[in-house]
C-alpha cells in the first residue's frame, strides 16, 4: 500500500494545507478518503488524472471532508468517468443527488454542456458519443460495521466520537498483504479505535491541538493532543504514527518541536507530522 497525502489541514484557509484528503494505493485500486477543500489541486499537484480513482469514502459530511467532492466528480465526467463508487455516511445520496440531480446545484452547467450544440460537437470531437449522460456516481449510504472487500484488500468502517447526533463520524480499518492501515477520521479516543488500531502497521490519526493547548471543555474529550494519541498509539502496538488535520496556529517550528517531543515521551517508533503531497509506503 502506498499513502499520499492530499490535504492534512483543517477548515481554516491555510496555504500550507488544504483540507481533509489522503489517497491509498492498494495493488491496482486507488481510494480517496476525504476530499475537503483544495484536495482537487493536490490531486492533480501530485500526478494523478482524476480518472485515476477507484472508490471514495467519505468519514464524515463537515464540509472540510467533502467541500471538493462535486469539483472532483465533475471534472472526472469530464474525462468521461460517470459512476465513481462512492460510499459515506448518510446523507452522503441526498448531497450527491442535490448536486448532480435534475433541479441541483449543477443542473444548469450540465444542461448547457449536453444540450447546447457547440458544446456537443466539442464533445464529439473530443471523442465523445451523443447523447452525453449527466455525472452518475454510484452512492452508498454506509453505518458503522460496514465492510467492503477490493481486489485483494478489506475495510472496515467503525464508529468514532465527534459530531453526533449532528453528523455520523467513522474511521476506517484497511487490510492488504498482511498489512494494516487505520485512519481515525476526526475521532476522540475511544474503544472501537483503540481497537481497530492495535498492531497497525500505519495509523493516520486527525490532531486539532497541541499539548497544555486550553479548549472549551465540550470539545476536551473530542480532541486529543498529539502526547494522547502517541500513547494510546504506544499501547496498542502501532507500529509508524502520523498526526493530521493541523490547524494555522500549529504549523510554527516551536508547535511542530513541542507536538514531536509530546510524541516521543510515549511513542518509540516512527512518528511523525504529515505535510501536503507526502508519500508513505506501507
Amino acid at each position: 500500500m502506498k499513502l499520499t497525502i492530499l490535504g492534512s489541514g483543517s477548515p481554516e484557509a491555510h496555504v500550507r494545507r488544504a483540507s481533509s484528503g489522503y489517497l491509498l494505493e492498494i495493488g491496482n485500486q486507488r481510494v480517496l478518503f476525504d476530499c475537503g477543500g483544495g484536495v482537487f489541486d493536490r490531486l492533480v499537484q501530485a500526478g494523478y488524472k482524476l480518472s485515476d480513482i477507484d472508490l471514495i469514502f467519505f468519514s464524515h459530511l463537515h464540509s472540510d471532508h467533502f467541500a471538493d467532492y462535486g469539483r472532483l466528480v465533475h471534472a472526472a465526467w469530464d474525462e468521461a468517468v460517470h459512476d465513481f463508487a462512492v460510499f459515506g455516511p448518510d446523507p452522503i445520496e441526498h448531497i450527491t443527488n442535490r448536486l448532480f440531480g435534475d433541479d441541483g446545484v449543477f443542473a444548469h452547467d450540465l444542461r448547457a454542456r449536453t444540450e447546447f450544440p457547440p458544446s456537443q460537437q466539442i464533445w464529439v470531437d473530443r471523442g465523445g458519443t451523443l447523447p452525453r449522460p449527466w455525472p452518475n456516481p454510484n452512492v452508498t449510504n454506509i453505518a458503522p460495521g460496514f465492510t467492503y472487500a477490493g481486489d485483494g484488500w478489506t475495510l472496515e468502517a467503525f464508529e468514532v466520537p465527534h459530531m453526533q447526533p449532528a453528523l455520523m463520524c467513522m474511521g476506517f480499518k484497511i487490510t492488504a498483504g498482511g498489512k494494516t492501515f487505520v485512519y481515525s477520521g476526526d475521532a476522540g479516543i475511544c474503544d472501537a479505535l483503540t481497537e481497530a488500531q492495535q498492531g497497525a502497521d500505519l495509523l493516520l490519526h486527525w490532531c486539532y491541538r497541541l499539548d497544555g493547548e486550553q479548549v472549551h471543555p465540550a470539545v476536551d474529550e473530542l480532541s486529543p493532543t498529539p502526547g494522547d494519541i502517541a500513547r494510546v498509539a504506544a499501547n496498542s502496538g502501532v507500529k509508524r504514527l502520523l498526526i493530521t488535520h493541523f490547524r494555522a496556529h500549529m504549523d510554527t517550528d516551536d508547535a511542530h518541536s513541542g507536538a514531536l517531543a509530546a510524541m516521543a515521551r510515549h511513542f518509540r517508533g516512527d512518528a511523525r507530522i504529515v505535510e501536503d503531497l507526502d508519500v508513505y509506503d506501507i
